[in-house]
This record gives structure tokens, sequence and C-alpha cells, in this order.
């Protein structure tokens, strides 16, 4: 059974295992739980007590939020986890006047069954600041 929480104060690093597959240089387990923490909003995904998944927001709490990661265990993707934590933070920006998230171009189609448009964004990077 899936569960979803908005709560994440009971987390630790040790629940933060196994994600950022494939990224170059993934952020330390102190530097997820600092993020999901300082987040506007966060909802972390459990399965059989284990975090399988989470989404996080930030945002000004008044008119703009945006969704820097989404990540589910490989183990336990494809059983609509991640689809349930989308869901669950634009709720949370439901009163907000806008909700952005950068992706790339393969995942477009996903994120518009939530109703989310392409839009033309600008980022820069310091992969040095994750590890």
């Amino acid at each position: 059974m899936i569960t979803y929480t908005s709560d994440v104060t009971g987390l630790t690093e040790a629940d933060l295992a196994g994600f950022f597959v494939d990224w170059p240089r993934p952020p330390s387990a102190a530097q997820h739980l600092a993020v999901l923490r300082g987040s506007y909003r966060a909802v972390v995904a459990r399965a059989d007590g284990r975090v399988a998944g989470f989404v996080n927001m930030i945002s000004d709490g008044v008119l703009t939020g945006f969704v820097p990661w989404l990540e589910v265990l490989p183990e336990y993707q494809g059983q609509g986890i991640g689809s349930e934590l989308v869901r669950r933070i634009l709720a949370e920006g439901a009163h907000l006047y806008s909700i952005d998230l950068v992706c790339d171009e393969p995942l477009r189609p996903y994120y518009e069954r939530f109703g989310m448009v392409a839009l033309t964004a600008m980022g820069a990077r310091n992969r040095d600041a994750c590890g």
C-alpha cells in the first residue's frame, strides 16, 4: 500500500537512499533532506514504510511556485506514484497564480496530462554545488 504525506519532519538521510539515478553529481543525502525540509511544500510517498518517491515546491507563498524535483525510485516507477505526487503538489499550490517546472523534452507529454503547458525557460547550473 502506498501512503502520502506532506509531513517531512520525521525523515532522515537514511530514508532518502537510492534517488537521483543517472545524475552526474547527485545531491548528498544531507542536501536532499535539507531541500525537502526547506521547501515551501513537499509530498513524500511511502511503500511499506520505505520512501518510494517525493516531489517538492519552492514558492513565495503568494503568487508563484516552482517544482524542482519529482523522483520515484526505479523499482516503484510505473505504478502511478509520480502522477499522484504531481496531483498533490499542484493541489498544494492551487491558490498560486503560476506553478512552473523545467523538464526534458520527452517528459512534456507527461506534465501536459496535468494541464501544464510548454514555456520558454532559461537556467544556469553549478554542478559543483552537489555532492
